[in-house]
């Protein structure tokens, strides 16, 4: 199963393709960028044309995504809700189905605690895919993080489904 984590936002979108193998493998990751002088509703464009390439090369089975669930900025919340329209309408168009988890979760997942730090994080999601170096710009180390959940929430489902039939 191929997972694409997506860390969203409209200047840079962060993502990560990860295949659920035995150990989890990166398969591709960078960030989609556009221009802070275009207007919106062409930046919009630009993330959606360049996503749906990413998506048509990768071919996903599922889009982890990263939960908005309070923002300090309410302009940045604003474009990064936007950012996510983009993503969910992708996602509809191409029957994919989306998860979606909190940083707390995504965390909890790769770093075994839900404070912990954006480095430490980094470098747990370059150790878990066995990279060189903490993968560049951030949001896309952060996408393969929420990718990287979604294969742990997917291997906790399936044990304790396992457990639940063998009783």
């Amino acid at each position: 199963m191929r997972i694409m984590g997506i860390d969203p936002g409209t200047a840079l979108l962060g993502y990560g393709v990860v295949a659920a193998s035995e150990p989890p493998r990166a398969l591709a990751y960078g960030a989609v960028r556009t221009d802070a002088g275009t207007p919106p509703e062409l930046r919009l464009v630009a993330l959606y044309e360049q996503l749906d390439q990413l998506m048509a090369t990768w071919n996903p089975q599922v889009v982890a995504l990263e939960q908005l669930f309070f923002a300090r900025n309410v302009t940045t919340a604003l474009a990064v809700g936007q950012a996510r329209g983009v993503v969910l309408l992708l996602c509809g168009q191409r029957g994919l189905p989306v998860v979606e988890y909190t940083p707390a979760q995504v965390k909890q997942a790769i770093g075994g605690y839900g404070r912990a730090g954006k480095r430490q994080i980094q470098e747990m999601v370059r150790l878990l895919l066995g990279l060189p170096e903490v993968p560049q710009p951030d949001d896309a180390a952060d996408a393969l993080a929420i990718a990287l959940c979604h294969v742990q929430h997917s291997r906790l489902s399936r044990w304790q489904a396992q457990a639940h039939v063998q009783r």
